[in-house]
C-alpha cells in the first residue's frame, strides 16, 4: 500500500515520530524495540535510528505496512 505522509512542522519529522502518526505503533517509546525487531528501509537503505530525520521527498518502506512519500504541505 502507497501512502503519502503530510509534515505539518517543517523541514522534518523523525522516523519515530511517522511510526506513531501511522498508527504502527502505539507510543514514541515503542519506536526503539520496533526498529530492532522489524526491518525498515528509508531511500531504499535500511535504518534502524527512530531520530532518523525524514525530509520531503523521503521514503520509508515498512514490509507488512505499506510505502511512505514524505511530503509537505508546502508542496500542495
Amino acid at each position: 500500500m502507497k501512502k503519502e505522509v503530510l509534515i505539518t512542522t517543517p523541514p522534518f519529522i523523525t522516523l519515530g515520530q511517522l511510526l506513531k502518526e501511522e498508527a504502527i505503533i502505539g507510543t514514541g517509546g515503542q519506536a526503539k524495540w520496533y526498529l530492532r525487531e522489524h526491518s525498515v528501509e528509508v531511500n531504499d537503505e535500511p535504518e534502524n535510528r527512530r531520530g532518523r530525520k525524514l525530509y520531503p521527498k523521503d521514503t520509508v518502506n515498512i514490509p507488512d505496512e505499506g510505502l511512505f512519500f514524505v511530503r509537505s504541505r508546502r508542496e500542495e
